[in-house]
């Protein structure tokens, strides 16, 4: 089977999530390098984020804890009963 790597299973805010459940305290620098986009896509995607509700953020100090919500449901209407928690015990 020919090896395509142009897609994954996962989007960039889906792969930021698994990320942050395993490193809440993780600077946008480091999220952006661990996913493999720009940190200004990483600054967007952590907004969108938190304005809907999947994560919150702390500041402490200078630095930024980020806490993910695994209450939060997915967004298509497929599977949109399953929370986004179920995803995470996947990855965790």
């Amino acid at each position: 089977m020919k090896e395509n790597k142009s897609w994954t299973f996962l989007s960039n805010h889906g792969h930021v999530l698994v990320y942050l459940s395993r490193n809440p305290e993780a600077r946008v620098k480091e999220i952006a390098a661990e996913i493999g986009i720009t940190e200004r896509s990483a600054q967007s995607i952590l907004l969108e984020l938190q304005e809907s509700e999947y994560i919150t953020k702390t500041k402490q100090g200078r630095r930024n804890t980020y806490r993910v919500n695994p209450k939060g449901k997915f967004r298509h209407p497929s599977e949109k009963s399953k929370s986004i928690g179920l995803l995470l015990e996947i990855f965790s």
